[in-house]
């Protein structure tokens, strides 16, 4: 293998493709496409670029956030020895073999970790203050069922992958119009955080966005491309915190959000 023909390899998956990369996003979706050669062909590579260049969108995202006093540095402090890519479809699984630095400066023995890669993703709860009512979507949801829930139709704020090249306000936008037919007013930034860090590579980027919400404002939308059927929910603020409470609040990012707005409904008037 050649640095010749690993360049090479990477054209060839890329050839054709309209990604809407930005330069930093198209050089770590190259980076990726390379660390694959000779692990997949370019024909089991083209049908994942969309994905690929959202994970690639979430690496620049990740290397650009602000210095943060979680802990010690990766690139100085974890060592990977063997790395694979067990499944990959729409979303993937890799599996790293890897050391890092103990707490007391010790190295820590050899682990395996495996972690499921899906990209960065927005939500937005939208929130019409002179009604004080806010705008749930209900769908199934594939992790409730297939933990065994017997009520896999979750009702959420709503929520949708960060595309490559787009900004996660804009991808909030864009999804409030394709999950309920709104547009939104000014978005109200509640935190950026892992919903589950131990296993996924996910960062939600979390917002609510004012809007109006008459009685009609609530429908089915979704994009049939992708298999949507999302239906909306006009519920009042109150009603909000009591499901929140109950059975209906089984999400995170409802949760967090519904009680950040709880705490700043002021704001709004």
């Amino acid at each position: 293998m050649t640095q010749a023909d690993v360049q090479s390899f990477v054209q060839v998956c890329l050839a054709g493709a309209d990604l809407g990369t930005s330069a930093p996003e198209a050089e770590a979706l190259a980076r990726d496409i390379a660390a694959l050669y000779g692990l997949a062909t370019p024909a089991q590579i083209k049908p994942r670029l969309p994905m690929m260049a959202v994970r690639a969108a979430a690496r620049v995202r990740a290397a650009a956030a602000p210095v943060s006093a979680n802990g010690p540095d990766a690139a100085q402090n974890v060592t990977i020895h063997a790395a694979r890519q067990p499944y990959a479809a729409f979303f993937a699984v890799e599996e790293y073999d890897l050391t890092h630095t103990r707490f007391d400066g010790t190295p820590s023995a050899h682990l395996r970790r495996a972690v499921f890669v899906s990209g960065d993703a927005v939500t937005v709860l939208p929130y019409d203050p002179v009604r004080r009512r806010v705008l749930l979507v209900q769908q199934f949801r594939s992790g409730p069922f297939a933990r065994g829930d017997v009520h896999p139709w979750q009702y959420e704020a709503i929520a949708g992958r960060i595309d490559a090249g787009e900004a996660p306000e804009t991808a909030a936008r864009r999804e409030a119009v394709e999950e309920a037919g709104l547009s939104l007013g000014d978005l109200h930034f509640v935190a950026g955080y892992y919903p589950s860090p131990g296993i996924l590579s996910e960062y939600l980027y979390s917002y609510v966005g004012l809007c109006d919400l008459p009685d009609n404002a609530a429908g089915t939308f979704g994009l049939a491309t992708e298999g949507e059927d999302i239906l909306g929910h006009i519920v009042p603020l109150d009603d909000l915190m009591a499901r929140i409470s109950g059975a209906q609040g089984g999400n995170a990012p409802l949760i967090l959000t519904a009680l950040w707005l709880w705490q700043n409904q002021h704001r709004f008037g």
